[in-house]
């Protein structure tokens, strides 16, 4: 009875082992994705300007389930996204965000909804990583937090030039 204990011990011990070992091999690859802006604030949230075919290839490597690209449709990615995306077996969904005009609580609530359905982890991305910024900080306002811990989220995952449009919907509360 020890010996089958034992055996089923070292047999737990080695599949534990072999888990930690894919995790930390999928994060190196994420890691080395060539991801502009990259930002690991959030739990199995990827924020990042746009990724190459190459870098989401790398993101799929590693374990990563979904896309959400903040992108207006009539913006040029370079390659088809949703089809590279979708070939590689991740889900892609688009929410147009059309600069600082797309900036509001209901394309943050609509983020809100897609972050809590689809499987992680995700990568959320635009063109550089402002909008995925700035939706976040409203998200997290919408979520309860204060106006400067919004902010900071928002900085903290690449709000840039949209901080002042921002500042004044976390301000007003409200689009």
């Amino acid at each position: 009875m020890r010996a089958l204990l034992a055996n089923a011990g070292a047999a737990w011990s080695r599949a534990v082992l072999a888990s930690l070992a894919c995790w930390v091999t999928s994060l190196a690859l994420a890691q080395s994705a060539d991801l502009p802006n990259r930002h690991d604030v959030l739990e199995g949230i990827t924020a990042a300007g746009q990724p190459s075919a190459a870098a989401l290839d790398a993101v799929a490597q590693a374990g990563y389930k979904s896309v959400i690209d903040l992108r207006a449709l009539t913006e040029d990615r370079g390659f088809d996204e949703k089809a590279t995306v979708e070939g590689l077996g991740m889900s892609y969904v688009s929410l147009p965000v059309d600069g600082a005009g797309g900036v509001s609580y209901a394309n943050a609530g609509e983020l809100d909804k897609l972050l809590a359905e689809l499987p992680k982890p995700i990568l959320l991305h635009c063109a550089s990583s402002n909008r995925v910024g700035a939706l976040l900080a409203l998200r997290a306002k919408a979520d309860g937090a204060d106006n400067a811990a919004a902010l900071e989220l928002g900085v903290a995952n690449g709000l840039g030039s949209l901080k002042g449009a921002v500042e004044q919907k976390l301000s007003a509360g409200h689009d």
